[in-house]
């Protein structure tokens, strides 16, 4: 498990860099250890043919900030094994379990899910190293994607946000990009509050009802088929639901969707951004200058991590839901205030939040944040 000598990152990390293969399983897997001032880090593992390394160290640069924002005793980090998800079950159990045994080691890193992983695959990596995060509830988990802890996040940062942006969340109309485990989810929250979701895509195709389309009916849908064959609503292009005219936006996919090709196509007045780095520099400057109010990942989809520190820790999902309201809520707040004291974007407001949290961190280790 040989550590790869830095070659991108800045004062903050990362602290390490590993490749991991095993040509016997067909394993290749990237863990990056961005910064643990705070404490151990925490961070998903990624399952995708194309997931790199800087993907990678991005995704942990955003836990570092999200930990950090969110006041949580842990630093960031991030793994991705290189791999087709949908590959037969058990040869997934085989790659999990083989990258599990080769971090046994590696105590500065605690692993839990993301696109492409499961509470599966972290029973099967506790199994191993009895070290993981977003288990099953018959191991004493809290299943992160079960409660919707990102979801429930995402509606807290709403109540925060949309007063600012203008919008009743009653009545408000909700497009979800990648309607996955956030995406559901996120979309039932605001349902609570009476928004509708209007829109929605997977990696096939995409789905319109201005009227609303049937949240649990299009679930049930998707499970085993793609939703532009729902038949509850218009079927459009997959990457139509970004520009279509609604109050809230939440790219809930893969990294870089929005971009400076289609920032000014967005339809929305508020982004809630589900998945992890969705959007570039470009993108979110230019959202800033037509002033649609988006809220950076790592505040706005604080929730699974915040759920997985909280079982980590031995709390139950009562604290779990009651701690992911409250933190994300009042961080949402605190960014906001930072944009108007300093005259900041958002996404400026929320780094110089998180950064100073991690110096500060820092300045407690001999050895800051490595």
């Amino acid at each position: 498990m040989p550590s790869e000598p830095l070659s991108l990152g800045d004062e903050l990390g990362p602290a390490q860099i590993l490749h991991l293969r095993d040509p016997e399983v067909g394993l290749s897997a990237i863990v990056v250890v961005d910064n643990v001032a705070a404490g151990p880090s925490i961070g998903g593992i990624r399952m995708a043919p194309d997931v790199d390394l800087d993907e990678v160290f991005r995704l942990a640069r955003a836990m570092t900030f999200k930990n950090a924002a969110a006041g949580l005793p842990h630093g960031g980090g991030k793994a991705g094994i290189i791999a087709d998800p949908k590959r037969p079950a058990a040869e997934r159990e085989q790659l999990v379990r083989r990258f599990a045994r080769l971090i046994r080691g590696l105590e500065s890193y605690i692993p839990g899910p993301d696109m492409g992983t499961d509470e599966r695959s972290m029973a099967f990596i506790h199994d191993e190293i009895g070290r993981a995060v977003g288990l099953p509830r018959v191991l004493g988990g809290i299943p992160l994607d079960e409660i919707g802890a990102t979801g429930l996040g995402l509606a807290a940062a709403a109540d925060i946000a949309a007063p600012r942006a203008g919008i009743e969340l009653s009545g408000a109309r909700v497009a979800v990009q990648g309607f996955g485990a956030v995406g559901i989810h996120a979309a039932r929250y605001l349902a609570e509050r009476g928004a509708r979701l209007v829109a929605a895509s997977d990696s096939r195709g995409a789905i319109e009802n201005p009227d609303g389309l049937d949240l649990d009916a299009l679930w049930t849908h998707k499970r085993e088929a793609p939703v532009a064959d729902f038949s509850g609503g218009r079927a459009i292009e997959r990457d139509a639901v970004l520009g279509i005219d609604c109050d809230i936006l939440i790219p809930a996919a893969r990294p870089d969707v929005l971009g400076a090709h289609n920032a000014d196509a967005v339809g929305a007045k508020l982004i809630l951004q589900g998945a992890n780095i969705p959007a570039t520099d470009e993108a979110e400057a230019r959202l800033h200058e037509r002033g649609v109010l988006n809220i950076p990942d790592f505040i706005a989809n604080a929730g699974g991590v915040i759920c997985a520190s909280v079982e980590y820790h031995g709390g139950d999902e009562s604290q779990a839901r009651a701690v992911i309201q409250s933190k994300i809520s009042r961080n949402v707040e605190e960014v906001f205030h930072i944009m108007d004291e300093r005259g900041l974007s958002p996404r400026q407001a929320a780094i110089a939040l998180a950064r100073e949290r991690v110096e500060e961190a820092m300045g407690y280790r001999t050895s800051g944040g490595f």
